[in-house]
């Protein structure tokens, strides 16, 4: 399932980006705002997988917003105003789509976001390691060891087979560097469902190790476990 935020501060932009986005299979809008400090506050805590972004709005504008992410999503941008284009580049923009949107373009769109996840999947697959630097050194862990992942304040708690690892990382973005059998079940964690041994309405284990769901996550969990 592709998690889709949709910001902009026309209502009618908005309803079309929703009508099209219910035309393809796999899309589900987690968030649909003209509000952009409201969607600035849900991505800190939630995971997007691509957002479509509109560039004027009122306190906050499309590229402010985009300069402020660290580890933005992928981002398709939707304005009537086309100098922002060259600039849009430098982020984690796919596409810039010109008001009024058509369906065709917007299909288009889609297709360059389909092939990027495509390819950033098959690069997982190929490799199978994750790279992250311990005490200042890079290590490849093998993807498959992974047990595992919670926050520790500014810092991750990884684990592994054989041990644990403490690195400076986000989950956001740790996550999308990891195939999709890795899903959040809580703000502070991300599980290796591949490696689920027992699962119950609030909690997943690994052998004995007790994970937490939260009610964000539970639907995601559930069904990820049962497609495994």
């Amino acid at each position: 399932m592709i998690k889709i935020g949709i910001v902009d501060d026309e209502v009618l932009a908005r309803k079309i980006l929703e009508e099209y986005c219910s035309k393809i299979e796999g899309f589900d809008i987690v968030i649909n705002t003209g509000n952009p400090l409201e969607f600035i506050n849900y991505i800190r805590l939630n995971e997007i997988d691509l957002i479509f972004l509109d560039i004027e709005m009122p306190e906050l504008n499309g590229m402010e917003i985009l300069r402020s992410m660290v580890n933005p999503p992928k981002v398709i941008l939707t304005t009537a105003y086309s100098e922002y284009a060259l600039e849009s580049y430098n982020y984690s923009v796919v596409d810039y789509l010109l008001k009024p949107i058509k369906l065709e373009r917007f299909l288009k769109a889609i297709n360059k976001v389909s092939s990027l996840r495509m390819k950033i999947t098959k690069q997982k697959e190929e490799t199978g390691k994750l790279q992250i630097k311990h005490d200042g050194l890079p290590i490849n862990l093998s993807i498959s060891s992974i047990l595992c992942i919670q926050s520790f304040g500014n810092y991750l708690k990884i684990f592994t087979d054989i041990r644990m690892y403490l690195i400076s990382e986000t989950l956001i973005n740790i996550i999308t560097k990891l195939p999709d059998n890795f899903q959040r079940t809580h703000k502070s964690h991300i599980v290796n469902l591949g490696r689920v041994t027992k699962a119950t309405r609030t909690h997943v284990f690994i052998d004995t190790r007790k994970i937490p769901i939260s009610a964000t996550y539970k639907i995601s969990v559930f069904e990820k476990l049962k497609n495994l």
